[in-house]
């Protein structure tokens, strides 16, 4: 392997080997659920497995895993940050839904569907792209983020993990560990993952426009 092929394992951070967790997909431990969180409180970020690849996810509060999750990715500012909420009523706290828009989202979650929305003033302004005031919502189709998402008691700051150069998303624990092993705190493994990025709705506007098409099927917001 060579720096140009994975810029990803030489980012300017080394918080030492990350901790590698296997958990059970239906049943997640608790004791590695509380692991887990305790990073993320202490400003950590982790790779966790959803129903459409690795991501990369952080608190909501915690500016510096931001900032390596940028670093890892290479993101600018224009970038779409995603908040992962455990249901529906959370969403709602942080997007800006009409009754039209509410009825399409509701409809297709969970699964794997992230929705671009206008922002409440719940979200942080430096989470929010810069001339729109959007931001990504998705709730995952998966056991472990629910666990996580209930312990942690707020949405994950959350950017799927597809590395510079690449298009589809990593699907492998242990090969997300090998990638990444120096610039995260945590990798979790389920042995579940799903393989392709998730379907990108843009509800800005009003109307339906898919920005990327994924996992979901786009025909429900097209027809």
């Amino acid at each position: 392997m060579t720096n140009e092929t994975h810029p990803a394992r030489w980012v300017a951070y080394d918080p030492g080997m990350a901790r590698y967790l296997d958990l059970h997909p239906v049943d997640p431990q608790p004791r590695l659920i509380a692991q887990t969180v305790a990073l993320l409180e202490e400003g950590g970020l982790i790779a966790y497995p959803t129903d459409s690849g690795y991501a990369l996810g952080a608190r909501l509060g915690s500016q510096e895993a931001k900032d390596r999750i940028a670093r890892i990715r290479h993101l600018d500012d224009r970038h779409h940050y995603t908040l992962v909420c455990r249901d529906f009523a959370q969403l709602g706290q942080f997007v800006h839904l009409d009754n039209s828009v509410f009825r399409a989202v509701k409809a297709a979650t969970p699964g794997p569907y992230t929705f671009i929305l206008p922002a409440t003033k719940e979200v942080p302004r430096r989470l929010l792209h810069p001339r729109k005031k959007t931001v990504g919502v998705r709730i995952p189709d998966s056991r472990l983020v629910q666990a996580l998402l209930a312990e942690v008691g707020e949405p994950l700051l959350t950017s799927t993990l597809i590395l510079p150069g690449q298009t589809e998303p990593m699907t492998d624990g242990w090969q997300v560990k090998e990638e990444l092993d120096h610039v995260v705190d945590a990798v979790l493994e389920t042995g579940e993952c799903g393989s392709e990025p998730t379907t990108v709705v843009d509800f800005s506007d009003g109307g339906a426009e898919v920005l990327r098409v994924g996992a979901g099927d786009p025909a429900r917001f097209t027809d």
